[in-house]
């Protein structure tokens, strides 16, 4: 017989049992409760997330951050879920503290050249040792105290918070806190509506109509604090997307980045910092859009891609390719007319299936033991009558053009929109998977396609961009025109007739957000100068040399 507690109506089997089924009616509430919630922590490891090394860490299933006398952090620093920005949301996880002060972060931003990496500013949930503080509303770098515990505000265009009601007693509020052991902390931020919630009771709500400073969307991220030393643990970290209208933003085009991991070294290979610009050109100049970025691994949510109408990636290549393992996933959102483009490295993956599906959706790709990567300077003396090159003149440039791609029987629906001949001394390498092979030497002299773009017979679009090896080229307005507009065309877009406008990124922008630091003594004044080059030389005239 199950053990019945002293106090239970042992003599009444029938109330005892009628109270099991009670609480057994709860089990399903519990789980609706949890529904739509997604893990964004594996509990072993730090993937996904972003964050000094020497102060992060996992232990015994909690993402741990922890500062020493010896060990002391110089300013507030932050991990940073990289599994990319979020608007409407609700936030669960647990956590510990020991010591000082922490906080988590939400809908923040990075300011990397004037912060320094790992630093963030938004709205940040609470955390202290101190009894005053757990719960509130703070503005990390960003108006200071938005709600205290208890109190419930408006933000106004003054930028100050106005207390208007009440959400219960601070003091009371506190009561429900474990100063010593595991919380569960609840956000949900839904419009620009906030509310915190500690172990079931609300410490805080805050409406933010501040519409020169309040933040629609942004990034995920928890805080070390400076100052003493201290420790503090996280787990059960579950994110839930809400569908609402700063998510969805009706009657725009969803377009979601998706960029891989860090890969070559300062300046090349910038999978994230490249995906950033473009998004953010595309958000600056294309009102028909929403772009968003994820990474660096593919988005845990599979809301992300459900309501997108195209999906770039830009990320290793190969068995490392960020589709590998989600060709279904691809495959039915191919089939449903989603565009889908690739730049440089993500144009291969391995032959055989993924690369027949891969070349189903953009019309072609790099296939080992056929293709190319030889680093060489392109000349485009012309190019075709198709929108992807409206607002795009002949120019030149280096990169590592990758050529001789597998493209679909006959080329059929396939349009290369950018055409060179390589220099003969890119078909002299020894034979190799990627390097030379008898088929690419037999064409010596003869034109090859680098870029070009697909049209479905479903109606789907796709394309593939094989330059993007250095991200000082995105400074090109004609490299970076191209694949603008590529991506507002597989979004079946109309292109500009003069091709998507884009301010020409300055040298401070294209050194922010990349996975690695400078080198010591690296040449910025080479980089410098090529930018004003080709700012000042008549477009159709614009060359580039390796940077």
């Amino acid at each position: 017989m199950p053990f019945v507690p002293d106090g239970c109506p042992r003599c009444h089997p029938a109330l005892w049992a009628a109270g099991v089924l009670a609480t057994l009616a709860l089990l399903p509430l519990y789980a609706a409760e949890e529904e739509g919630f997604v893990p964004i922590f594996d509990g072993k490891t730090l993937d996904g997330w972003d964050g000094n090394p020497a102060f992060w860490r996992v232990e015994d299933g909690a993402i741990t951050g922890q500062t020493t006398a010896d060990n002391p952090t110089q300013g507030n620093t932050f991990l940073i879920w990289r599994g990319g920005e979020v608007a409407d949301f609700e936030l669960k996880l647990e956590y510990r503290l020991h010591n000082h002060n922490s906080g988590i972060q939400y809908r923040s931003w990075e300011e990397p050249e004037k912060w320094g990496r790992w630093v963030v500013g938004g709205y940040q949930a609470d955390i202290a040792e101190n009894e005053r503080y757990t719960g509130i509303l703070y503005g990390e770098r960003f108006r200071g105290i938005l709600a205290l515990r208890g109190d419930k505000t408006v933000i106004g265009s003054d930028h100050k918070p106005k207390v208007v009601g009440t959400v219960g007693d601070a003091v009371q509020l506190q009561t429900y806190i474990n100063k010593d052991g595991w919380n569960q902390y609840h956000i949900i931020a839904k419009g620009f509506h906030f509310t915190h919630i500690i172990n079931g009771h609300v410490m805080c709500e805050a409406t933010d109509e501040d519409e020169e400073m309040r933040r629609a969307s942004g990034l995920l991220a928890l805080q070390l604090h400076q100052g003493p030393p201290m420790k503090v643990q996280f787990r059960n970290i579950r994110l839930k997307r809400l569908a609402g209208p700063d998510r969805a933003e009706r009657g725009k085009r969803k377009i979601v980045f998706l960029a891989g991991p860090k890969s070559h070294g300062y300046g090349a290979h910038e999978h994230r910092a490249g995906c950033l610009l473009l998004a953010q050109r595309l958000n600056e100049n294309v009102p028909q859009v929403r772009a968003e970025v994820y990474g660096p691994q593919w988005p845990d949510d599979p809301g992300v891609l459900e309501d997108a109408a195209a999906i770039v990636i830009f990320c290793n290549g190969g068995r490392r390719h960020l589709a590998m393992g989600h060709l279904e996933e691809l495959e039915r959102l191919a089939q449903r007319g989603v565009g889908l483009g690739c730049i440089h490295y993500a144009v291969e993956i391995p032959k055989g299936e993924p690369g027949d599906r891969l070349k189903s959706w953009i019309g072609g790709y790099f296939e080992t033991f056929w293709s190319v990567n030889p680093h060489w300077r392109a000349e485009f003396k012309t190019l075709p009558d198709h929108p992807v090159c409206r607002g795009v003149q002949p120019f030149a440039i280096d990169d590592e053009w990758y050529y001789h791609m597998r493209f679909v029987d006959g080329m059929e629906g396939v349009t290369p929109v950018l055409t060179a001949i390589p220099p003969d001394s890119t078909r002299q390498r020894p034979d190799g998977p990627h390097s030379n092979n008898p088929v690419v030497r037999a064409r010596r002299g003869e034109p090859e396609h680098v870029a070009w773009v697909y049209q479905r017979a479903n109606g789907g679009r796709g394309f593939g961009f094989t330059g993007g090896h250095w991200h000082w080229n995105w400074g090109h307005d004609g490299f970076r025109t191209l694949v603008l507009n590529a991506i507002v065309w597989i979004a079946r877009l109309d292109v500009p007739e003069g091709g998507v406008p884009s301010a020409t990124p300055t040298l401070e922008e294209l050194k922010q957000n990349q996975d690695f630091p400078a080198p010591p003594g690296y040449d910025f004044r080479r980089i410098r100068e090529m930018l004003q080059r080709w700012g000042t030389c008549p477009v159709g005239q614009r060359t580039a040399g390796q940077p």
